[in-house]
């Protein structure tokens, strides 16, 4: 398993992509397959939808702002509670079947290096978060989707943390925390996170898009899988 020598006495930032990186899926996508299955949004419509967002993401050319318009609006169209009691199901029947044993040796190897461990993804907070608790970190930088007065708007609560977003996001935590790049690292499935992988000390890629994969060969980039 490539991953942190845990002989350094250098404690680092070790940060993760979530979809398609740590999970063998797109969390987003998948979340929007779960509101089809359940009859909670239109399935011909949704269904159209959802795969031509993902099929921009996988391409590069994502509108960020459409999608999330997209994304958000189920969350603003139902209660809390509801929304809350779906994802617990989503969580069960989606997510756990997709967890990577390999994602959690990885996680492993950092932790016990004592590296602070940070996923940064652009799938909203409210999906994500009970995901990345799954692997037991403990910080996490995602889009945020606006609340206000008990329920969600449908908007987007400032900079969504996509393509050069994960780097203004990340910065201004690094900020707050006081925590530096020095000696960093970021594993990533997708060409759409060159931004960041650019300004760490050690970018990986893992299971990567064909784009990726040729610009990390190209730039001499570990190349690794976490799926068997």
């Amino acid at each position: 398993m490539f991953g942190r020598d845990l002989g350094s006495a250098v404690l680092s930032l070790a940060i993760f992509d979530l979809d398609n990186t740590l999970l063998a899926g797109d969390s987003d996508y998948l979340w929007g397959q779960f509101l089809v299955e359940q009859g909670i949004v239109d399935r011909d419509f949704y269904e159209s939808e959802n795969a031509r967002f993902y099929r921009q993401y996988r391409e590069g050319s994502l509108d960020i702002f459409e999608f999330l318009a997209f994304a958000l609006r189920p969350l603003a169209d139902n209660e809390l509670n509801r929304l809350q009691d779906w994802r617990e199901q989503f969580v069960e029947t989606k997510i756990r079947p997709i967890l990577l044993d390999g994602a959690r040796r990885l996680i492993e190897q950092h932790r016990r290096a004592g590296d602070t461990l940070l996923v940064i993804t652009a799938t909203n907070r409210f999906v994500t978060e009970p995901i990345v608790r799954l692997y037991g970190i403990d910080h996490l930088i995602a889009t945020t989707p606006e609340f206000a007065e008990g329920r969600y708007t449908g908007r987007v609560d400032g900079e969504p943390c996509f393509q050069g977003g994960k780097v203004k996001r990340l910065q201004r935590w690094l900020e707050e925390t006081r925590h530096s790049l020095e000696g960093s690292w970021f594993y990533s499935d997708s060409h759409n996170d060159l931004p960041l992988l650019e300004r760490v000390d050690h970018p990986v890629a893992v299971d990567p898009d064909t784009i990726l994969e040729a610009i990390s060969k190209d730039r001499d980039w570990p190349v690794i899988s976490l799926r068997g």
